[in-house]
């Protein structure tokens, strides 16, 4: 066996030494060959294409966060690769979302005993920027985009532009077309999602599902200040889903298209101003290295 390590050494703020010393050791024991490619920020996609062409393994693992397991599936799509996710990142979303084992070094180990490998889909936007997790447009990439630009990180920087974002929030709006339905609204959050939750934790939907084929819009027409306030400060979990109004369209394609460009964020990640957004889905072109808890295994098996 032959094993592509992807690693992002700042992801996080997390030291990936550690692991890969004992991944390395595991990988001496057991006489398994493998390559390593560090991101430095500078060329990354072409000098990791350079490195996978030449190494061809059999399986290439991601390891730090969402960011990373993004930039990996990216480098991957159009070939036969299968890849796995060691969560080494800083709130790790997305390797929650499918149930990856949060030990980093027993992920590892399923990914080396693992052979089921199924297809992860990916989403892509004006035909240039991808996502496997969660884009949105409104008061959350405002928000995160005024925490990128400040030097001081934390949750009290992070809830300084909270509290801003709800005193100067209001709605906007959005026409959304499907193949299914045209819908035009007033909203406060517009949200893309190829799964359930932000990495925080927060729920968007209950229905997502990142292997069956689909994606949702999730347009968020009320907030509940105070059930918002809790998602964001403290505790996540359902309730704020429960709380929340929100119109779910389930679909492959849709454009969304708004009164005026407005900032989008995926995967956290600022990437500028839009007034349209064209989301289609790419069914299954990440071959994902998974295990038997995966439960959207089964879930896409009866899509």
């Amino acid at each position: 066996m032959k094993l592509l390590f992807i690693v992002n050494p700042i992801s996080g703020g997390v030291n990936k030494e550690p692991f890969l010393k004992e991944a390395k050791a595991l990988c001496e024991n057991y006489g398994i060959d493998y390559d390593i490619f560090k991101t430095t920020g500078v060329n990354d996609k072409e000098q990791a294409l350079k490195i996978l062409h030449k190494s061809k393994p059999d399986k290439v693992i991601s390891v730090g966060g969402d960011g990373t397991t993004l930039f990996t599936s990216i480098l991957l799509l159009g070939t036969n690769y299968p890849m796995g996710i060691i969560p080494l990142g800083s709130a790790n979303g997305m390797a929650t979302e499918l149930f990856v084992n949060p030990s980093p070094i027993e992920a590892f180990k399923d990914i080396i005993i693992s052979d089921i490998v199924e297809g992860l889909d990916i989403l892509l936007i004006n035909n240039e920027h991808y996502t496997l997790h969660v884009g949105d447009v409104g008061i959350n990439a405002s928000i995160v985009d005024s925490y990128e630009k400040d030097k001081n990180r934390g949750m009290a920087t992070y809830a300084k532009y909270f509290l801003e974002e709800l005193k100067n929030m209001k709605p906007f709006t959005v026409t959304v077309k499907t193949d299914e339905d045209t819908i035009t609204t007033k909203v406060f959050m517009s949200a893309i999602c190829n799964s359930r939750k932000y990495g925080t934790g927060v729920p968007l939907n209950v229905v997502g599902n990142p292997m069956d084929g689909k994606f949702e819009i999730v347009l968020n027409e009320e907030i509940n200040l105070s059930s918002l306030l809790k998602a964001g400060l403290s505790s996540f979990d359902d309730k704020y889903y429960d709380n929340q109004s929100s119109r779910v369209l389930m679909t492959s394609k849709a454009e969304l298209i708004y009164d005026e460009p407005r900032l989008l964020q995926l995967d956290g990640e600022v990437i500028g101003k839009f007034k349209t957004l064209k989301v289609e889905l790419l069914e299954g072109a990440v071959n994902l290295i998974t295990t038997g808890r995966n439960e959207y295994i089964k879930k896409a098996s009866h899509k």
